[in-house]
């Protein structure tokens, strides 16, 4: 998508004209001469500007602040056109770079978006104290989210349709940040150089230009070595749990251990193949080695590199641990969670490139780009390839060819890399912002899984929240905001909690949901 100015370096700095720089062009020299510029500022007719009243310095700060302002109060609604970085930069007379800088914070947050030659548009409003309260009563007929019981197969969904202001959940990414205008050349060029023969069925592994980027691309971003033969395509990585499941199952496995806290979704999945998932407490180190050892379980789910919900890392001595657990004959899956999602660390190995032939691993493009692509990879072991293979033909004789192929062009091309580094820069903001306003607005929580990912553990100390999560979660959703209570993804008892999402919400948006949890946490 072409956003207002470049995202593949710094945006440069501006240096100020002078004030007495006039704006207009030269006038001929039969014409009267024209008038001193005035020693004042500029302003614009647009928003009725003043750069008077920027604070010398900061003057990207002060209009990026009224851009938000003007979108938040209805006077720039959703699909206006801004003016061209050009034509502003003159009307306030300042260098371009100071309005070029300004529009691309609010592309970053997701309230602006280039539309090429049809100018910078504004794409989303950020949400208000009164529209967040406004949004917190439930439509007629709407169902309530039943906190207050076991949470069921349908509870994501009744979630996510759920009413609510400002929507923290985890797992959610920035789905206005998908890049449409790439996607679209990539589209454009797959069809244009596309064979007849390649509209009919295909393997059941996926594309053979799809399973050749994702090994090159696991190469450089996860340390894995494998041939494009050993990668299957899958519909994200709940299929490849599903079709691990039946295959294990027919193996004479009925059970798959797992992290507790960990995922409800993925938990419930494996459930409803007839796996049973013990529950093994993970620590400041990750998983408890010699507790997956005493459940007796022959596999085991994991997710190493930052584990969902706590966000920890599997600390070297227990790699050692697992990989001596593995060798006994223990199988090992690797959702590689969030893995490409850092902030403050160094990469962690995948498990999958130190054992080979105990890992199942298991990835997709759900959080670097959209859940809706529904395209994920699966690297099994020798042991289990080919029924695996055989359990995705007999499911749905693989995934649709035409998405694999732009997905590939799009990763061998380095647009996904860029796009990553954008994410990173774009995600750090926005933890930042939810760090600071708990910090603010939350004293007694501690926060959890800050170094990388896409969401936030809060717990709370004794002297914190001593009710039931569940009630804080239905609460905050009384006042338009969605988050997920920590005992969800807990099969034993645990502390009260919650699992704040902050990718696909702005800072402000994010402010203003931690705000509302800090008064209904205080208000009992």
């Amino acid at each position: 998508m072409p956003s207002p100015c470049r995202d593949n370096g710094p945006v440069h700095r501006s240096i100020e004209h002078p004030a007495n720089r006039s704006i207009t062009s030269a006038s001929p020299a039969s014409a009267a001469p024209s008038p001193p510029a005035p020693p004042s500022s500029g302003s614009s007719d647009f928003l009725q500007l003043n750069l008077d009243d920027a604070p010398p310095g900061g003057r990207s700060d002060w209009l990026a602040q009224e851009l938000r302002r003007a979108i938040a109060d209805g006077r720039l609604p959703v699909g206006s056109r801004l003016p061209a970085t050009r034509t502003l930069a003159a009307d306030l007379r300042v260098s371009r770079g100071v309005v070029t800088e300004a529009y691309q914070r609010l592309t970053e947050d997701g309230q602006l978006a280039g539309r090429g030659r049809g100018g910078t548009i504004v794409v989303a409003a950020p949400v208000t104290a009164a529209a967040t309260r406004a949004g917190a009563t439930p439509r007629a007929g709407r169902t309530p989210v039943p906190f207050a019981v076991p949470p069921g197969p349908e509870i994501f969904d009744e979630l996510r349709t759920a009413p609510a202001g400002i929507d923290l959940s985890p797992g959610v990414p920035d789905l206005a940040a998908f890049p449409r205008a790439a996607w679209l050349r990539a589209e454009r060029t797959v069809l244009a150089d596309l064979p007849s023969a390649d509209f009919g069925y295909g393997d059941p592994r996926g594309t053979a230009a799809l399973r050749r980027a994702v090994a090159n691309w696991l190469a450089r971003n996860r340390g894995i070595r494998a041939d494009p033969d050993e990668v299957v395509i899958v519909v994200g990585t709940v299929q490849a749990l599903g079709l691990i499941a039946q295959v294990l199952h027919r193996d004479g496995i009925p059970e798959i251990a797992v992290e507790d806290p960990g995922s409800l979704g993925a938990r419930q999945h494996l459930q409803h193949w007839r796996m049973a998932t013990p529950p093994v407490p993970v620590d400041d180190d990750g998983i408890r080695v010699d507790a997956l050892r005493a459940s007796g379980a022959r596999a085991v789910l994991l997710t190493p590199a930052h584990q969902f919900p706590t966000g920890v890392v599997l600390g070297g001595g227990r790699r050692r641990e697992l990989m001596r657990w593995a060798a006994d004959g223990g199988l090992i899956i690797e959702d590689d969670y969030d893995a490409e999602h850092r902030y403050d660390r160094a990469p962690v190995p995948a498990l999958r490139s130190l054992l080979p032939e105990q890992v199942c691993y298991a990835g997709s493009v759900s959080k670097l780009l959209a859940p809706a692509l529904r395209v994920g990879w699966l690297l099994p072991p020798r042991k289990y390839r080919k029924a695996l293979v055989d359990a995705k033909r007999f499911a749905d004789l693989g995934n649709a060819a035409l998405p694999q192929l732009v997905l590939a062009r799009l990763m061998e091309s380095g647009e996904l890399e860029r796009r990553l580094r954008l994410l990173r820069r774009r995600h750090r903001r926005r933890r930042d912002a939810m760090i600071a306003a708990i910090r603010d607005r939350l004293p007694g929580a501690t926060v959890h899984g800050a170094a990388a990912g896409l969401h936030l553990t809060l717990t709370f100390g004794r002297d914190g929240y001593r009710g039931s999560d569940t009630d804080l979660a239905a609460a905050a959703l009384a006042h338009g905001v969605k988050v997920h209570p920590l005992s969800w993804h807990s099969q034993r008892p645990s502390p009260p909690g919650l699992v704040l999402g902050y990718a696909a919400r702005t800072p402000d948006e994010i402010t203003q949901g931690v705000a509302v949890i800090g008064e209904v946490l205080s208000s009992g």
